[in-house]
């Protein structure tokens, strides 16, 4: 057995359709909205802190290099304070070649200046391998106990033929405070015998990577790491990491983090910087609470239309179910007028007119129901007055017998026998056969009335009998003949009554001999048959004419030729119809 399917109104199919059919692309869009974002903020972000790197090292680079040009200025002649045309002495070489206090003043004036240029970020020691005393220039203690030339980087530095070396990151002892510092070392040479005199030791301050990096936020700096290619820390936040292995928390795996890593062009030195995703993910938050904030408006907003819209359209549908409940319940005058202007509006329109006409045909049923009770009551009573006039009837033809008088008793068994066929109700048709035999009762009768005066001529096809026909047909048309055309006629008269096939159709003629009709007579006949006639003048011609059309068809009926003193012809076909022995139902062919 088929399933029944759940009942699904318009209304929430529309706003279902409406929310997915926006909701989807919404949804999508936000994804996509977010996920650019996302990548568009980490692009963002890596550029900024490429930017950032990149503006740090050449920062750094041009701190260190102007270290270096401080370092070889110095070292071969130029002082601060006199320009070179009128350079006549050089500090440094002189202190060097002489160690009197004059030059060692001199020089230490010299160094100081430069030291004051860059905030005292960094110290200068001259260590003299002329036989003379080293000069340390400083801004903070000096720690005097200490000297480079017993360390192992510095006799490797003067046995090297390099000129210039730069240390990574080391504690300078040569202070009290150890301060990390970078060192740059430069050797000196006489500019007159090109003889090394000295070496020049320039220990920068770790501290100035921070005074270059000021700009920075603090979560910036503390992420900014120097290492050189052993991979070794020269810079970071954390002072206790420098000089260690770089860990992978200094520059950690991009999946996490944003990491940029710029090398530095005249170092060997890399920088790292990063910048966690969960910091990044702040902003993201934020885009993405203000994608989705948009998109539920979005979603709440086709909601709302979607109601709207689905009310605007089902409201008219739903009216048009009350109506339609109206007219099941037969409440026809509560029906109302939709007033919509679309395909609800001339549906709606339709309908009324079908329900009207629906009205319409019920009060008429219910009428022809009321006609044919009536009909049925006005039927029942009757059925009493042929039992009594059986019953008299019955008792003349008793009598008549007894007297001898023959002619009564034919005319009186005639009328018993019409009697009995005109009341039993058995249906409308009859046979044929049983529809002459009543025509024969009936002449049997007119012919005592007329004596013997009129003669019946049948010339029926036995094959027609059992065919069926509309009961008293015949009978009200030989009466017609015999009271307007025979009985006005002082000779005897002549029916003449014909049946044969035409095709699938009985044809049927009445024909008589009598005076005949003018014309004028024939058209106000004719004229006759479309209009009831009153029950007192017999069934007549009319009823004949009507019942061969509610049977068979407007298309049938009588038809009728006369001419004045030469008689009058009836005719009229109907289909023919059978009875099946099988079933015992009628059927037309």
């Amino acid at each position: 057995m088929r399933r029944r399917l759940q009942f699904i109104s318009i209304k929430t199919k529309i706003i279902t359709i409406c929310l997915i059919v926006i909701i989807v692309p919404i949804f999508v869009m936000t994804v996509n909205t977010y996920t650019s974002s996302q990548g568009l903020l980490e692009r963002k972000y890596t550029d900024l802190l490429t930017d950032l790197a990149k503006q740090s090292n050449i920062r750094i680079e041009e701190y260190l290099n102007e270290v270096e040009k401080i370092s070889l200025v110095s070292s071969y002649g130029l002082n601060s304070s006199v320009s070179v045309s009128s350079q006549e002495s050089f500090p440094i070489q002189e202190y060097l070649r002489q160690g009197s206090e004059s030059s060692e003043n001199a020089a230490y004036s010299s160094l100081m200046n430069y030291i004051a240029m860059k905030d005292g970020m960094f110290s200068i020691y001259i260590y003299n391998l002329h036989n003379g005393h080293d000069l340390f220039v400083s801004s903070t203690d000096v720690d005097y106990s200490f000297s480079a030339r017993g360390q192992e980087w510095f006799r490797r530095f003067v046995a090297s033929s390099s000129k210039v070396i730069t240390r990574n990151t080391y504690p300078d002892e040569q202070l009290k405070s150890k301060p990390l510092a970078i060192t740059h070392a430069r050797k000196i040479f006489d500019m007159a015998s090109g003889k090394l005199i000295g070496v020049m030791v320039v220990s920068i301050d770790i501290q100035f990577i921070d005074a270059v990096n000021s700009r920075l936020q603090e979560a910036i700096r503390s992420r900014f790491t120097i290492v050189d290619g052993d991979n070794n820390v020269i810079y970071n936040a954390d002072l206790e990491r420098i000089g260690s292995k770089a860990e992978p928390s200094m520059h950690p795996d991009s999946s996490h983090s944003i990491v940029v890593e710029i090398p530095f062009d005249g170092e060997k030195w890399t920088t790292y910087l990063y910048m966690p995703m969960s910091e990044l993910s702040i902003e993201g938050e934020l885009l993405q609470r203000n994608s989705f904030l948009l998109a539920g408006v979005l979603i709440l907003f086709t909601a709302v239309v979607s109601i709207l819209l689905s009310n605007i359209i089902t409201r008219p549908a739903k009216k048009l179910m009350s109506n339609i409940a109206l007219v099941e319940r037969g409440q026809f005058e509560q029906v109302e007028d939709i007033g919509s202007r679309d395909e609800f509006g001339l549906l709606s329109i339709r309908f009324n007119k079908m329900a009207y006409e629906v009205k319409m045909l019920i009060e008429r049923v219910q009428l022809e129901e009321m006609e044919k009770s009536e009909a049925e009551m006005r039927a029942l009573q009757s059925q009493i007055n042929p039992h009594f006039l059986y019953n008299t009837l019955g008792s003349v033809k008793w009598i008549a017998s007894m007297q001898r008088a023959d002619k009564i008793v034919d005319m009186t068994e005639a009328l018993i026998s019409m009697l009995r066929y005109t009341a039993r109700a058995e249906g409308s048709m009859v046979k044929i056969r049983e529809e002459l035999e009543n025509l024969n009762n009936y002449i049997t009768i007119q012919n005592v009335r007329y004596y013997n005066r009129i003669q019946m001529i049948s010339e029926v096809d036995e094959e027609l009998f059992e065919l069926l026909m509309p009961k008293l047909i015949l009978q009200p048309i030989v009466e017609n003949a015999i009271f307007h055309g025979l009985a006005e006629k002082e000779e005897d008269g002549i029916i003449t009554l014909r049946m044969d096939r035409e095709g699938h159709h009985v044809r049927i003629e009445v024909r008589d001999n009598g005076v005949g009709m003018d014309e004028e007579t024939v058209r106000s006949l004719r004229a006759s048959w479309t209009e009831r006639q009153d029950g007192s003048k017999g069934i007549g011609l009319y009823n004949v004419n009507r019942r061969l059309q509610l049977h068979f068809g407007q298309q049938y009926g009588i038809e009728v030729e006369s001419e004045s003193s030469k008689g009058t012809v009836f005719r009229f076909i109907m289909p023919e119809v059978t009875i099946s022995k099988e079933e015992g139902t009628r059927s037309d062919r």
